[in-house]
């Protein structure tokens, strides 16, 4: 399989030509010679598309050739390749917060899927909520004079809590609330703001299988779980409607796909393409329990081509308004991948030669398939090593729109390497923490730049058994799969991940978000 993992040379230095346009103050016709002065430079715009459950894999960039993403291919192009670019989490929730608030699990309000209620339409609570006074991206764009939307996910605040994102800096809202709904793709409803929007779908329960009389077998026993009204697609359509709406004044777009994550569902049209593949049904009862699908390999590469489709048609109205060189394009997933839903991820090689997958703090849990696209701005064609992560994007943003960050940020612009100049910060560590429903927990920390190298060390720690197994390192620069397990050849490096596993976090208000396995703790 085909792969872009060339670290760029460091020694290499990619100048980019910074073009301002400048309107010019109008004039009239008459004799006496007329001032023109310049207007200021037109802000420009940022759309930042995050898909769920999308493995570094999955996409043509990356090296992914059985599923067609050319208009992904387009934007890696036309733009930047990050190949070590990290999402906020293994799970959505603290991954979406670390996106919203500069700030890693370790720090951040929201460190796992707190679930509240349940996936019937009357059981709609959301999760945790994000709390009244949070610095999100959207607050900060909205003060550099940004028109701000979020059409898509949320799952950071339930409908009636202060967590929605009308009242987290968004001036507008489309999707879903509780990312419970979005195991659905053809739910009964989204939201437009803080008011149910109807779509033209029946109730389907998202966690339901094929009966015991039904054959799964025979393709008439899936019938029952198809609708018609994608949600998908009315999140692409709001986003062009919206682009269109929004084109004479600075905007910041937050366009948060549910694909594709389980359950696997698409139209059958897009479905089709994929065909040709060899396929065993999924009946909805194993490996997850989601609704059941027929050809879950063709129907999980329609959802991913459904979202190619949806970026290719977001470039071409940028391009077709005049804003394609005045709108940077952010395109990443929110953790690996999952084989919930009868996903084979072995087919597809979704996390690529990376260990784990949704859930896991190995790499193929965490590290994103992540593309950053300017015309003029951002080089073409390029592929950036730089160590970055979603925390890093509230930074980078602020440093764009010439605003100054909150101080209590984990992140650091990346906005330097995303212009190819000088003057890139780099991290010395990055820290992960994830908590599971099932007493699990899991801490991970990458080390930069030791031994000439880069480090990856992580401890799992079992709630019930009060225990934490012993700490795995694995040296990234030479071992990128992270198998073997370095951690007896160097005690130092073992030394330093205990103290930064203490160092790097703090309490959670939430018991069930926190380690007690150090220091004698119970």
């Amino acid at each position: 399989m085909k792969t872009i993992f060339n670290p760029l040379n460091n020694t290499t230095k990619l100048l980019s030509a910074i073009a301002i346009s400048l309107a010019l103050a109008g004039c009239n016709e008459s004799n006496s010679a007329q001032t023109e002065e310049p207007q200021a430079a037109k802000k420009p715009n940022v759309i930042y598309i995050l898909v769920d459950d999308l493995g570094i894999g999955d996409i043509e960039p990356y090296g992914q050739e059985l599923i067609n993403t050319p208009n992904l291919q387009r934007m890696a192009d036309q733009g930047m390749v990050f190949s070590q670019h990290y999402a906020g989490n293994p799970v959505c929730a603290p991954s979406r917060a670390a996106l919203m608030t500069g700030q890693h699990s370790g720090h951040n309000q929201i460190r796992g899927n707190f679930e509240l209620g349940g996936f019937a339409d009357e059981e709609e609570f959301g999760q945790m909520p994000l709390q009244p006074g949070t610095e999100t991206v959207a607050k900060l764009m909205k003060k550099a004079g940004y028109t701000t939307a979020l059409i898509g996910k949320w799952g950071l605040g339930g409908p009636g809590s202060y967590g929605v994102p009308t009242k987290q800096g968004f001036d507008y809202f489309f999707g879903y609330l509780d990312q419970k709904q979005a195991h659905n793709h053809y739910p009964t409803h989204l939201w437009q703001n803080e008011t149910w929007f109807p779509l033209n779908n029946e109730y389907l329960d998202p966690h339901k299988g094929l009966g015991k009389h039904d054959d799964p077998n025979d393709e008439a026993s899936y019938e029952k779980f198809k609708r018609g009204d994608f949600a998908q697609q009315r999140l692409t359509d709001e986003a062009l409607s919206y682009i269109d709406n929004k084109k004479d004044e600075p905007f910041f777009l937050y366009l948060s796909y549910a694909a594709p994550h389980a359950a696997l569902q698409a139209p059958d049209e897009e479905i089709a393409k994929y065909n040709h593949f060899e396929d065993t049904p999924y009946d909805g009862v194993a490996d997850g329990g989601y609704v059941p699908s027929f050809r879950p390999r063709a129907t999980r590469a329609a959802m991913i081509s459904h979202i190619d489709e949806g970026v290719g048609l977001v470039l071409d109205k940028l391009k077709k308004l005049g804003l394609d060189e005045n709108t940077l394009v952010i395109f990443s997933s929110d953790n690996g991948p999952s084989f919930e839903g009868g996903a084979d991820l072995e087919f597809f090689d979704s996390n690529a030669q990376y260990r784990g997958f949704k859930r896991d703090l190995y790499d193929g849990g965490i590290r994103m398939p992540t593309i950053a696209r300017w015309p003029t701005k951002v080089p073409a064609g390029k592929v950036s090593d730089h160590v970055s992560a979603f925390w890093d994007v509230l930074p980078t943003l602020a440093d764009l729109v010439e605003i100054e960050a909150p101080k209590n940020i984990d992140g650091i612009s990346f906005l330097p390497t995303l212009l190819a100049e000088d003057g890139q910060q780099q991290h010395d560590s990055l820290y992960w923490e994830f908590h599971h429903w099932n007493g699990s927990h899991k801490q991970a920390v990458r080390i930069q730049a030791e031994k000439n190298a880069d480090w990856k060390a992580i401890r799992f720690f079992d709630e019930k058994s009060k225990e934490g197994s012993p700490i795995e390192l694995y040296n990234l620069t030479e071992d990128p799969q992270e198998q073997n397990n370095l951690a007896e050849q160097h005690p130092d490096l073992i030394a330093k991940a205990e103290a930064l596993f203490e160092s790097s976090r703090t309490r959670s208000f939430m018991d069930t978000w926190n380690f007690d396995y150090h220091a004698g703790k119970k």
